[in-house]
């Protein structure tokens, strides 16, 4: 697809924003980061609450878009002032996904001895705003580079893109954004009241989890093995905003992530229980069930999730490795900035101005002296917490540059945030064990650098995402830069509240807080569990060495991205398949297109159409998402359940079936006549 704006001059492309560079508007503005900071902390709190109960969130980039735009139509503010308050309001949800999967750890480790905020208030806040300030800065160091790079795709930037300028572009283009933000929500909504059921996995076993003696040898020896075997298949979830982002990215990409599913479900799960059986007890929690689904779903967790871990860390490196030019050009551009006068910094295009390279590093220092007050405090030791604060800064900014190119590639929504932060847990709790560094201090050590990791990781790869919709729209980066500063301190003071009100809220209900049935945390109680682990002498390193081997193999084979097959073994199966289902609409619709013979024009258009379908569909399930994690909070009657049992056979499939009908049918209808002109704003 080609990239927005872009003119082809025979040598170089030179890219047009939507608001040109030398046109002045109305941009920050104080109604605007207002707006936004309000948002940041309601949809922050939105998603923690989704964090905590079902271990993912919900890119709030869409619901943002939607409301700074209807917020600025209403105080006739500009294109501009809309993005700001996009830009200040999304953030929150990275923060929220930085926290909700690594402090409740501290917690259910026993490093902290409550949640009260006597005891974690300021341990926490410090933990989230030293991290999300790092975010910002790392990532803006090598803003450009990633940006600007046409081998990133940016679906979610380009789909919150589109809201904006649909909003300017009058009821046609707004008709194919709008329509599709109430079908996705509602779609959505109504797999939720259980008219459909939104998941299914089908499994095929063969034989049964009983054990056979079998005599081996003349010596007669009895061992235990399986007499069965079992496959797991997962259809795709019908989830607008799955199909919505594959169709974005493209069947190419898509296929990439769809295939690390296969890899772990189609190839691994089946071949571990086949093997070792009944013996797979000796390697699950005692508490996994005796049955072929529980087994499977235990397998996958607790033994393909981790060799993912490990590819992650291959492919992690390998993605840093290709980027080596690219990030040398960047950091080596901010090293030449430094020389920058405020003179020669005022003579920058409007587009090309950003925060100084020298403000940015000295802030870079502070946060680095703050983190080793931090961690001394935290873990009580001194040289182990300062080397965990050097570890943190070198980690740090590799994992955010890693997060941003995953952003570029799958949006933030899939960003696999506690498989990145995982790899770090791995690599400060090595550097603990190397140390002699043991006990409940070591725990903590390895947690806070795993907790400021995280949500730096969160917050860069989000603010990557509204760097590349400021291009996009013709924003101003410095501008964008500090209503990111600004709302990530704000909600970094804030956020620990949502998180001690549904802990608390949870014990005088009878429940136990976070790791109970009623808020499992899984990521937070995975990263205790692991950290605990290392420091004590249990993890399975075998598994993470076989991962990392994997990831070598698959740039041996010149796979395109060893690092999306990782995340696609670490992603629900039913995630990638509907992400991959998505892919497949845009191929289909493209090849339609090509069969009637339309024009460069109608192609033009038919494309236009087709983001603005899938941009809708994403930003209707997010905003009808947080919608839902609000009922959560009110009576049993606003939930309601139409069928107990929902069937996806019968509703499911018809659901999916339609939207990918609508995906690859609506677009076609705008392909218009062949002498009309081709739109100005062809999509990526």
């Amino acid at each position: 697809m080609a990239e927005p704006g872009i003119v082809n001059s025979g040598v170089r492309p030179k890219f047009r924003p939507y608001v040109p560079e030398d046109r002045e508007m109305k941009e920050f503005t104080l109604r605007a980061v207002l707006l936004g900071l309000a948002m940041t902390v309601i949809l922050g709190a939105a998603n923690a609450y989704l964090g905590l109960r079902a271990g993912i969130t919900i890119a709030a980039t869409y619901p943002a878009a939607v409301i700074s735009m209807a917020a600025m139509r209403a105080w006739k503010g500009s294109l501009l002032e809309e993005n700001i308050s996009r830009t200040a309001g999304s953030i929150g949800e990275g923060i929220a996904a930085g926290a909700v999967f690594t402090l409740p750890a501290f917690l259910i480790a026993n490093v902290w001895p409550s949640f009260r905020p006597a005891d974690a208030y300021w341990k926490s806040t410090a933990l989230i705003m030293v991290g999300s300030v790092l975010g910002v800065l790392f990532i803006s160091l090598v803003r450009r580079v990633m940006v600007e790079d046409p081998e990133l795709p940016f679906p979610e930037s380009v789909a919150a893109s589109e809201i904006h300028k649909a909003g300017q572009a009058g009821a046609k283009a707004a008709k194919y954004l709008f329509w599709n933000i109430g079908i996705g929500g509602v779609i959505y909504l109504l797999g939720r009241f259980g008219l459909f059921a939104a998941d299914q996995s089908f499994r095929f076993s063969v034989g049964s989890l009983g054990r056979s003696q079998v005599s081996l040898g003349a010596a007669g020896t009895n061992n235990v093995v399986a007499t069965g075997g079992t496959s797991t298949f997962s259809a795709p979830s019908v989830s607008p905003a799955y199909l919505g982002v594959g169709y974005i990215i493209g069947l190419r990409l898509a296929s990439i992530q769809f295939a690390g599913g296969v890899l772990a479900w189609g190839l691994m799960v089946p071949l571990i229980i086949f093997f070792l059986g009944p013996q797979l007890q000796h390697y699950l929690p005692a508490n996994t069930p005796d049955n072929w689904a529980g087994m499977a779903e235990a397998v996958w967790r607790f033994i393909v999730r981790p060799i993912a871990v490990g590819g992650m860390l291959v492919g992690a490196a390998y993605t840093l490795f290709k980027m080596g030019k690219s990030l040398s050009a960047g950091l080596t551009k901010a090293i030449v900035d430094l020389r920058q006068t405020a003179d020669q910094r005022a003579q920058l295009s409007r587009t090309e101005q950003y925060m100084s390279s020298k403000a940015v590093l000295s802030l870079i220092g502070l946060m680095f002296l703050l983190m080793c007050l931090l961690y001394i405090k935290i873990s009580g030791l001194v040289w182990p917490a300062i080397l965990a604060a050097v570890v943190m800064i070198l980690v740090g900014f590799f994992f955010a540059v890693v997060s941003g190119n995953l952003v570029g590639f799958i949006g933030s929504s899939n960003n696999p945030i506690s498989g990145l932060t995982l790899s770090t847990l791995l690599i400060a709790a090595l550097l603990m064990v190397s140390l002699g560094v043991s006990g409940a201090s070591g725990v903590a050590a390895v947690l806070g650098v795993a907790a400021v990791v995280c949500v730096s990781s969160a917050v860069a790869g989000e603010l990557l995402q509204d760097f590349k919709v400021g291009y996009i729209l013709g924003g101003t980066p410095r501008k964008i830069q500090a209503a990111e500063l600004i709302a990530v301190v704000v909600a970094s003071l804030v956020m620990y509240w949502p998180l001690m009100l549904l802990h608390q809220g949870s014990i005088k209900a009878g429940g136990v807080g976070f790791g109970g049935p009623d808020l499992p945390a899984p990521q937070a109680g995975l990263m205790a569990t692991l950290a605990m682990g290392i420091v004590s002498g249990n993890m399975p390193w075998p598994l993470v060495i076989v991962g990392m081997l994997m990831g070598v193999a698959l740039i041996m084979m010149q796979v395109r991205s060893p690092m999306l097959v990782a995340v696609g073994m670490y992603l629900p199966f039913q995630t990638t398949f509907a992400i991959f289902l998505g892919g497949v609409c845009s191929l289909v619709g493209d090849r339609v297109a090509k069969r009637r013979g339309l024009n460069h024009a109608q192609m033009a258009r038919v494309e236009n159409a087709g983001v603005l379908t899938a941009s809708g569909l994403i930003a209707g399930e997010a905003v009808l998402g947080l919608v839902w994690a609000g009922l959560q909070f009110a009576p049993p009657w606003a939930r309601p359940q139409m069928f107990a049992n929902p069937s996806y056979l019968v509703g499911g499939m018809i659901v999916l079936a339609g939207l990918a009908a609508l995906m690859i049918w609506l677009p076609l209808t705008s392909a218009g006549d062949p002498s009309e002109p081709a739109p100005p704003t062809a999509m990526m």
